[in-house]
C-alpha cells in the first residue's frame, strides 16, 4: 500500500470518528422527541446532581444500561452498516471508536469505570464552553440550562449546525442603546427567541417593543447598575455615538468616553456578577465593536474608540470569567447612519442567528475584506496579548 493510499485511509478513518459523533448526536435528539426513546434517556437527565454527583449508585448505573450502551449500540450498527455498504474499510475505524463507548457504558452499569465518564465529572464548573469540543461546562447547560439545546457529544459539530448550541430560551438579556434603530431590532429579535430582554437607555421615559422593561441609566453611572446585572444572563453592550468628521477635544473625549470607556466599565461591572457555582455556563457578554476595527468607516474618532474597545476586550478575553462576544458589524441603516446597506432587523437577526451557533467573533458586513482581515488581526493580537501580559494575582486579605 503505496504513502497516498494509507493518508487516504486515514483520513476516511478520522471522518468515521466524527461519523460516528454526529451519529450519536441524531440519536440524542432523536431522544428528546421520540417517546420510546424518550423514556430511556429520562435515566440520564435524573441521574446527576447539579454538580454532576451521581444522584445515587443505582440510578446511575441504570442511566448507563438504559441509555448510554443503546446509544453506543446505535452508533456501532449504524457505522457498521455504512462501512458495509460503502467497502470502505478505514470506517471500521469509527466502528471500533463506537465499541469502546459501548463497552465503557456496560462497565459503569456494573460500577466500573466511573472515571471513563469525563462530561459528568462531579464537582465545580472551572473551563469556559468550549467552541469546539463538548467539555463539562458545555455539556452542564444540556443539563441544568435548557435540555431542548446543547445536544452535542464530543464535538459541537452538530449543535452549530441545528442553531442549538446556545438556547436564548427564558434568558434574561439586557441590551444598552436600547432606543437606537440596532437596540430595538435587537430587542425583538430576543423576544422572538424566548428571551426576555431588558432595554438599557439613557433616553427616559423611553417605550420598546418587545422588553419586559426599560431601564434608564447614563454614562458614566455603570457601577450603578451593578445589582440589576446580578440577575441578567446575558449583556449586550452596543450602546456608542459617531462624531463623523468632528475632531474638537471635547469630540474625542466624548467619542473614547462612550465607545470605548463606559463600555469597559460596563463589562467589568458585570462580569465582576459571575459567579463560580455556574456563571462560567449561564453568563455572557456581547460586545458591539464594529468592523471599524480593520476597516476604515470615514469616520477617524468613532474608529479609533471602536478599535480602543476592541483591543481592552481581546485583553480581557485572555482571563474572563464567562464568554464574551464580539459584534463586528458593518454599516447598517438608522437615524445615526441613514445610507447604511443594510436593515437593523436583518443584523439583529443574523446576530441571533451566528450566536447560537456559537459564533465568537459575529461578523455581519457586506464588505468581503472584513471576513479576511478581522481573523488575522484577531489571532495575532490574541497571541500578542498572551505572550505579553499577565493576570495579577489579588492580594492576600491584610494588604486590602
Amino acid at each position: 500500500m503505496g504513502v497516498e493510499s494509507l493518508i487516504f485511509q486515514g483520513l476516511w478513518g478520522l471522518i468515521s470518528i466524527v461519523l460516528v459523533e454526529i451519529l450519536r448526536d441524531l440519536y440524542h435528539v432523536a431522544s428528546h422527541g421520540w417517546e420510546p426513546l424518550q423514556r430511556l434517556h429520562s435515566w440520564h437527565h435524573r441521574a446527576y446532581k447539579k454538580d454532576f454527583t451521581p444522584v445515587n449508585g443505582e440510578i446511575y448505573r441504570r442511566s448507563q444500561l438504559y441509555n448510554d450502551a443503546p446509544e453506543a449500540l446505535f452508533m456501532l450498527v449504524s457505522i457498521g452498516a455504512i462501512a458495509f455498504l460503502t467497502h470502505h474499510p478505514a470506517l471500521w475505524l469509527g466502528g471500533l471508536y463506537a465499541t469502546g463507548f459501548l463497552l465503557a457504558a456496560l462497565l459503569r452499569s456494573q460500577g466500573w469505570l466511573y472515571a471513563s465518564d469525563l462530561t459528568h465529572e462531579p464537582g465545580p464548573l472551572t473551563e469556559l464552553p468550549h467552541p469546539w469540543r463538548v467539555n463539562r461546562t458545555y455539556h452542564w447547560r444540556h443539563h441544568f440550562d435548557q435540555t431542548n439545546a446543547y445536544y452535542a457529544g464530543h464535538f459541537t459539530i452538530t449543535d452549530k449546525v441545528m442553531g442549538t448550541a446556545l438556547s436564548l430560551k427564558g434568558k434574561t438579556v439586557a441590551v444598552t442603546g436600547a432606543s437606537g434603530t440596532l437596540g430595538r431590532a435587537l430587542i425583538r429579535e430576543l423576544a422572538r427567541q424566548g428571551a426576555k430582554p431588558i432595554g438599557l437607555s439613557t433616553s427616559a421615559d423611553t417605550e420598546i417593543e418587545g422588553a419586559v422593561s426599560v431601564v434608564s441609566w447614563q454614562v458614566g453611572a455603570e457601577a450603578k447598575l451593578a445589582d440589576r446585572l446580578q440577575k441578567v444572563d446575558i449583556l449586550i453592550i452596543n450602546h456608542g455615538l459617531n462624531v463623523h468628521s468632528d475632531r474638537t477635544p471635547t469630540a474625542i473625549e466624548k467619542s473614547l468616553e462612550v465607545n470605548a470607556l463606559s463600555a469597559w466599565r460596563l463589562l467589568e461591572v458585570f462580569l465582576s456578577t459571575v459567579d463560580d457555582d455556574t456563571g462560567r455556563a449561564t453568563k455572557e457578554v456581547w460586545v458591539n465593536t464594529s468592523e471599524a476595527e480593520v476597516n476604515p468607516a470615514f469616520s477617524p474618532l468613532y474608529e479609533v474608540s471602536k478599535r480602543l474597545l476592541g483591543d481592552l476586550v481581546n485583553l480581557r478575553r485572555t482571563d474572563a470569567p464567562c464568554v464574551i462576544r464580539k459584534l463586528v458589524l458593518g454599516p447598517f441603516k438608522s437615524n445615526l447612519n441613514p445610507i447604511g446597506v443594510m436593515s437593523a432587523d436583518w443584523v439583529a437577526g443574523a446576530i441571533v442567528a451566528l450566536a447560537k451557533r456559537d459564533f465568537r467573533n459575529i461578523v455581519v458586513t457586506i464588505n468581503p475584506l472584513t471576513y479576511l482581515l478581522f481573523p488575522l488581526k484577531e489571532l495575532g493580537q490574541t497571541i500578542y496579548f498572551k505572550l505579553f501580559t499577565k493576570a495579577q494575582s489579588p492580594a492576600p486579605p491584610s494588604c486590602r
